[in-house]
């Protein structure tokens, strides 16, 4: 069947791409540096200003999670990919809808929004190039976790 093999290749991509971005969230999650360094490429460009959190290169911004999520319960949810894969590159968005327990708060703070993103395959892994974090919403809406 023609095309066949195009269209499983491409099916492959993808879910190879929602597993790195679940490891991402695993990597948050979890507290494990290690893991969430590793789904970045070297030349990753991050940005989680929207909420007030650190924007700049993978080693920079993960260090500066390490320090401020460390210790925090927190839980990612990562959904509805929007992703085209073009050769060894790809570009596309990714909902997610986080929770973060705060000592002393007396709810959880819950935020929601996009991931603008883009991927790079190197040595046949796909990699985050670029992740933007386009927060849509956050309730309650005066507290800031940076």
């Amino acid at each position: 069947m023609p095309g066949c093999a195009t269209i499983a290749n491409v099916s492959t991509e993808l879910l190879d791409i929602q597993r790195l971005l679940y490891d991402y969230a695993w990597g948050c999650d979890e507290g494990d540096w290690a893991l969430l360094r590793s789904v970045f490429s070297d030349d990753a460009e991050l940005d989680y200003s929207s909420t007030g959190g650190p924007a700049g290169g993978r080693d920079e911004v993960v260090a500066r999670l390490e320090s401020s999520l460390s210790g925090i319960r927190i839980q990612h949810v990562v959904s509805n990919f929007r992703i085209d894969v073009k050769g060894d590159s790809a570009v596309g968005k990714a909902m997610f809808l986080t929770t973060v327990h705060l000592e002393g708060q007396g709810q959880p703070l819950t935020t929601g929004g996009y991931y603008d993103l883009s991927f790079v395959r190197v040595h046949n892994r796909w990699m985050i190039h670029r992740l933007c974090e386009e927060n849509r919403w956050m309730d309650p809406a005066s507290v800031n976790i940076s």
